[in-house]
Parts: structure tokens; sequence; C-alpha cells
């Protein structure tokens, strides 16, 4: 392969319950050039959420067994719709995440790098959620912006940055001084905030996954209320107040379990209509939106300040939440600051971003041979 070859990229995503594939490919690429031209010729997503629902979160070993099962076919419909090219690397995730899951995507690579002698890629799926900021729509196509070259200005008025990386079991601040070079601020010292979203979800009867759905009942309350209505007020609500964990604290730690609590207290105090009234449950779930979003935001604006950051940088899964992404946009804009999140559809798990900092790696000359490729659950950025 020449270094104006194209380049296909196999990226494989199994770190929790949703089995994806994606298929890369870079145009005409050269090691240093500005910015390389990307096409996603498949990007696949197996999700687990239906299995997974009725026990209102991940069992580990139930989702390893849904990946074996799955991987295979979402392979090749990956292929089938990417029209099978001539694959040239392979990345996979190998950490943080639960490691039985882990190790489905981890030995599946293993395997098709060792038949096919193809070089492979260790990713770290928070590094990943990061990285996948990089991609930028070019009409129907993409192109991801070379972190390494030096004649690249726009990279160096981008750091340092603050990231904030909210998936899954992490919930994590983290500053970017440049690409690879990261330290982490902070992160949850108990329950992460996708996982206080579950919880709660689970607490009012709403559905799994909680961010969803909490999100949906709190914008009906938050459109409720914006409503006029003549005076006095009918139906106000309960005036329901939670605590916002370590919001005034000077670290930059975080800790949800404490908020989950307290919603399960006042779930609790009330009778049983009250419990399960649409407005109660519309205005618990606006509040604990409201009680995330103002520790998560409030946080990253301080980290931002500290660090003089030119860029926020938000990712993972909560990130998709359109008020989280409305208020954090916000407050970057106040600061002056770069403000960096995903569509949408690579907040959540998925296998683009993987292929993403696979390649990033993989121009920076890392690559493993596959009998090294080891999981690590609790792997750090």
């Amino acid at each position: 392969m020449t270094k104006r070859d194209n380049l296909t990229i196999l990226a494989i995503e199994t770190s929790c319950d949703d089995t994806c594939v994606a298929i890369l490919r870079i145009r005409n690429w050269k090691r240093k050039a500005k910015s390389w031209k990307l096409e996603i010729l498949s990007n696949i997503v197996s999700s687990q959420v239906k299995v997974h629902a009725k026990y209102g979160g991940v069992y580990p070993t139930l989702a390893k067994r849904e990946h074996q099962r799955n991987i295979v076919p979402v392979l090749e419909t990956a292929l089938k719709k990417a029209r099978n090219p001539e694959i040239n690397l392979i990345a996979a995730t190998v950490g943080p995440g639960l490691e039985p899951c882990l190790w489905v995507g981890v030995n599946f690579a293993r395997a098709i790098s060792r038949e096919l002698k193809l070089p492979i890629v260790p990713v770290n799926h928070i590094e990943a959620h990061i990285l996948v900021n990089w991609l930028q729509p070019v009409n129907q196509k993409s192109k991801i912006k070379n972190q390494k070259s030096k004649t690249q200005i726009k990279n160096k008025k981008e750091f340092p940055a603050v990231c904030l990386v909210v998936s899954g079991g992490h919930t994590q601040l983290i500053l970017m001084q440049d690409f690879g070079k990261y330290k982490i601020l902070g992160e949850t010292r108990d329950d992460a905030a996708g996982e206080c979203f579950d919880k709660i979800a689970r607490i009012l009867g709403l559905g799994y996954p909680g961010g969803p759905a909490i999100a949906a009942e709190a914008a009906k309350f938050s459109t409720f209320n914006s409503q006029p209505r003549p005076a006095p007020l009918v139906g106000a609500g309960f005036s329901i107040k939670l605590p916002r964990p370590m919001i005034h604290q000077k670290n930059y730690d975080f800790s949800f379990s404490g908020l989950k609590t307290a919603v399960l207290y006042n779930y609790k105090q009330q009778p049983p209509k009250i419990r399960k009234s649409k407005k109660y449950i519309q205005e618990m779930a606006f509040e604990t939106q409201e009680a995330i979003i103002e520790v998560l935001v409030s946080k990253t604006i301080k980290a931002a300040k500290e660090y003089k950051a030119r860029t926020i940088i938000l990712g993972g899964g909560v990130a998709a939440n359109q008020e989280l992404r409305k208020r954090m946009r916000e407050k970057a804009k106040e600061l002056n600051c770069n403000f960096l999140v995903p569509k949408p559809q690579f907040c959540t798990d998925n296998a683009v971003m993987v292929g993403i900092t696979g390649f990033f790696h993989w121009i920076c000359g890392e690559k493993k041979d596959w009998k090294k490729i080891k999981v690590n659950a609790n792997l750090k950025i």
C-alpha cells in the first residue's frame, strides 16, 4: 500500500450492550496531510436495549451472549453495505467497558487479523468518544483533521481543550493538551450521570435507557410550564428541588448516587396516586435533568476557565441530550471557546469513533501483533 492509496479500516466496538461494526475509507491519504477525506462505507449498530429493558440495566453475561450471537451477522451486513472492500487495517475497542463484552470484539478482531495478516490497533473507548469530534461533514462525505500536522494552524488554536465524557458508567473531565496528551481532572466517585438517569428512570417506572426517557418527560413538563395560563395558577407542580451534588466543591469530581437517593426518598413519601400521576413524573424528570446538567456544565466551565481552554469538547451517550448540548454551547460561547459535540448518532456507542481513533494512532506508527492485543476493562485514558 503506497502513501497515496486508499486506506480501508474495519472497526469493531463491543464495550457494553451495542454490537458495532463500521467500515471507513480514507481516500488518497498522506501521513502529513492537513486533513483526510473520509467515507463512512457502513456503520452498523445492533442494539440490545430490548433485551436489557426489563432489567433496567445491562447484565454483562447476557450482553456477552448477545454479542456472540450478533457479531458475525453485523460484520456481514457491514461488508455487504460497503460492497465488500479490501480491508487494510483493523481497529478494536479494548477498554474500558464490561470485560466479557470487550473480549467478544477483541477476540473477533484478533481472529480476522490473524487470518488476513492485517495490522490491528487497540482503541481506548473514552478517547474514541473525544476524537469522533474531529469528524466534520463535507457535503455527503466527511473529513477528519490531522492532529499531528504542524501546518494545520487551526489545530493550534483548539488546545488546550477541556473534554467532558459522559458515557455509560463514566463521567470524566479531561484536559487535552494535544492528540495523545490527556490528563484526568476529575471523575465520578460512585454513580455516573448515565447510571443515575437509568436508576431514576427505573424508580419512576420509565423505560430503559433512562436518559432519553427522562429527557422526553422533562420536555413535557417544560412545555406545560411555558404555556400561558390564567391566574391563579392551577396545577403548578410539586415544587420539587433536588440537590446538585458536589457543585460547589473545588475539585472536578462527580457524585450522583445521592441524587438518586433523594429521588427515591421523595418518591416513597408520595401517596400511590401521586407517584403514578403524569405531572409528578414529569416534574421529577425535569428536576432530575436540571440537577445533572447544572453539575456537568458548572464543573466543565470552571475547568475551562482555570485551564484557559480554547475548546470545550462533549462526548458520550449522555452528550446526545439536547438540553445539555444547548447549555454547554451557550456557556462555551460566553467564554469565547470553540465547542465540539458529535452528531447524536455518534454520541452513543458506535464503531465509527473507534475507526477514527484507530487511524490517528496508526499514522503515529502504533499497531500491535494480534497475539499482544489484550482487554483492560479499567483502561485509563
